[in-house]
């Protein structure tokens, strides 16, 4: 055997022989930081708009009750449906910001809710197109955006995932506080028409360049529209029903405390004082929960959230028969309301892990349909069963849509509690 041939087999043994070196850990690669405050901060303004008009939607549902263009349980359909377009389409936008990526998935989401609040400026003497404008276009926007940055902070963070999730959407309870007292304004000066077209023209002018500052860290994995093996994960069954029960109490307070201040006798400034307490609790809700969640568990956190919310509704709002527990009220509700939203995306994302996290994420909030689309219509049915008038309900009218409510959060927070101890049975776990 000739010197060549001996080196040609050392070097087909050696090739065979040597073992692989191990790669870092995928978590290791995790900046915790770096661009993604960049990409928080994108979505932070995304948040602002998607979520601000979403949570402000009670002060134009009370002026659209004032005008009488339908009651107040058609009025709320409207916005609980762009709402649950979030839910209904969450697995088709997994799927999309696969294919079109973070950041135009983003740009497509946030000239949809621009364009749709421009519509909705001629669309006011219209119930029917109201459904086109602010409820369908919108809400298509609305989920798009919705998706973006629920799935792509969490690519840049691991140790830091519950403040970057907090940030985020605290920047949604903010915009609806500053949204609240701006819409309740251009309202009065304005009419309803003009405070649509400057929402969209505003909208459009900052959320654009927001898009633009999105982008993924790696590329979203192309997988299959749904994970059927998710569903037979105990874990993902009690998440999956906790989320589906637990939003439809969700919008019952921010739509309909304008019309129940008014049942109090007090002026529109203060329902639009109210939302704003309850969207700037919310935001402070979103962030405390967020970096609650990186130090005692994002599952206790989403626990206490809809134990608050429940004793809140049950306990707190019916006998809050003045300016001040109303107050307290919407301070408490809007605290937990923030901690749900802030807290589910990093739950998912440490119970099924980042690759996993955007079928999760899309199949879990899916469920969530029922009660985006029924939450606050069924509460406005029910006032209106028990009483309840377009402008003048009486305050006992609205007792059995805080019953609902509450009882609803009440079940969600049980299933919660049962992930939570199947977890671990250690009380002070961080789970």
């Amino acid at each position: 055997m000739s010197s060549a041939d001996i080196e040609l087999v050392e070097r087909r043994t050696n090739s065979t022989t040597a073992k692989p070196v191990p790669g870092p850990s995928p978590l290791s690669d995790v900046p915790d930081g770096g661009y993604g405050w960049v990409v928080v901060l994108g979505c932070a303004i995304i948040t602002w708009w998607y979520l601000g008009i979403s949570y402000s939607w009670g002060i134009v549902q009370a002026a659209l009750v004032s005008r009488g263009l339908a009651s107040p349980s058609t009025l709320s359909f409207v916005g609980s449906s762009a709402v649950a377009c979030i839910a209904g389409l969450a697995v088709v936008n997994a799927r999309m910001i696969r294919h079109l990526g973070a950041r135009r998935t983003a740009l497509l989401g946030i000239t949809m809710i621009g364009v749709g609040q421009l519509l909705s400026g001629f669309a006011i003497g219209n119930i029917g197109a109201l459904f086109v404008t602010a409820g369908a276009i919108t809400g298509i926007g609305t989920s798009l955006c919705f998706m973006v940055v629920s799935i792509t902070p969490a690519q840049y963070f691991h140790n830091r995932r519950g403040l970057a999730n907090g940030i985020v959407y605290a920047a949604g309870g903010l915009g609806g506080a500053v949204n609240s007292f701006f819409i309740d304004a251009l309202i009065e000066k304005l009419g309803l028409g003009w405070t649509f077209r400057i929402l969209g023209i505003i909208t459009l002018a900052t959320g654009i360049p927001a898009a633009l500052l999105v982008k993924e860290r790696t590329p979203i994995r192309t997988t299959g529209f749904v994970d059927p093996s998710l569903f037979r994960d105990p874990k993902f069954i009690t998440l999956f029903l906790a989320g589906a029960i637990g939003t439809f109490p969700l919008f019952v307070p921010p739509f309909f405390l304008p019309l129940y201040s008014a049942s109090l006798h007090l002026s529109a400034r203060a329902g639009a004082a109210l939302v704003a307490t309850f969207n700037f609790a919310s935001a402070l809700g979103r962030l405390t929960c967020g970096f609650a969640s990186d130090r005692i568990g994002p599952v206790n956190v989403l626990l206490l959230a809809l134990v608050l919310t429940a004793l809140s509704m049950l306990a707190i709002w019916p006998v809050s028969t003045s300016l001040t527990p109303l107050v307290v009220f919407a301070v408490v509700n809007g605290a937990a309301n923030g901690g749900f939203f802030a807290t589910m995306p990093t739950v998912v994302a440490a119970v099924f892990g980042p690759a996993r996290v955007g079928v999760a994420m899309g199949m879990t909030v899916t469920g969530w349909v029922g009660g985006y689309l029924m939450g606050a219509p069924i509460a406005g049915y029910l006032l209106s069963a028990y009483g309840g008038s377009a402008n003048d309900a009486s305050l006992e009218a609205y007792h059995p849509a805080m019953w609902y409510a509450g009882s609803m959060a009440l079940g969600a927070a049980g299933l919660v509690s049962l992930l939570r101890f199947t977890s671990s049975t250690k009380l002070f776990a961080k789970i």
